[in-house]
């Protein structure tokens, strides 16, 4: 993929540095990083989910930290002994450590995280501030006669 440059728009535009940011880094992926898989839905109008698949870790070894706007989640197994006696002839199951970040959108809160089934589900709320959502604006009717401004001219 080509690199875009956008330079010109840094010098027209206020405040979109960390959109300008973000494109920049789509196009160039994170090592080709692809542990854990995860999905990202929507699961209703300011509602998301990220669900990521963490087959045998537990809940003690799972951290998930929110920083404004990043939500980062980290895995570290512990190290298992495969029990007295006996011997690890083939390791198919991954128990590499992980870690994954997500660019989260302005306002975008983490409500709740829950493990089931080797799933690992993030529910996200975008809350928007009551001051930043759009309001009505109502229009008076001016009335039919002009007001006359009087001015008074010093003698």
């Amino acid at each position: 993929m080509r690199h875009v440059d956008f330079s010109p728009l840094y010098r027209s535009t206020v405040g979109f540095d960390r959109l300008f940011t973000m494109l920049d880094s789509l196009a160039q992926p994170d090592g080709a990083q692809t542990y854990p898989p995860y999905n990202i839905e929507r699961t209703g109008e300011d509602s998301y989910r990220i669900s990521m698949a963490v087959a045998g870790f537990s809940d003690e070894e799972i951290s998930i930290e929110a920083h404004p706007n990043v939500l980062t989640v980290k895995g570290e197994r512990k190290d298992e002994g495969t029990g007295e006696g006996s011997e690890l002839l083939y390791r198919g199951i991954a128990s590499r450590a992980f870690e994954r970040r997500f660019q989260l959108a302005d306002h975008v809160e983490v409500v709740g995280a829950s493990l089931k089934n080797g799933l690992l589900f993030v529910d996200l709320k975008r809350n928007i501030p009551e001051e930043l959502k759009p309001r009505k604006i109502a229009i008076t009717a001016s009335s039919a006669k002009a007001k006359q401004i009087e001015a008074k001219t010093a003698n």
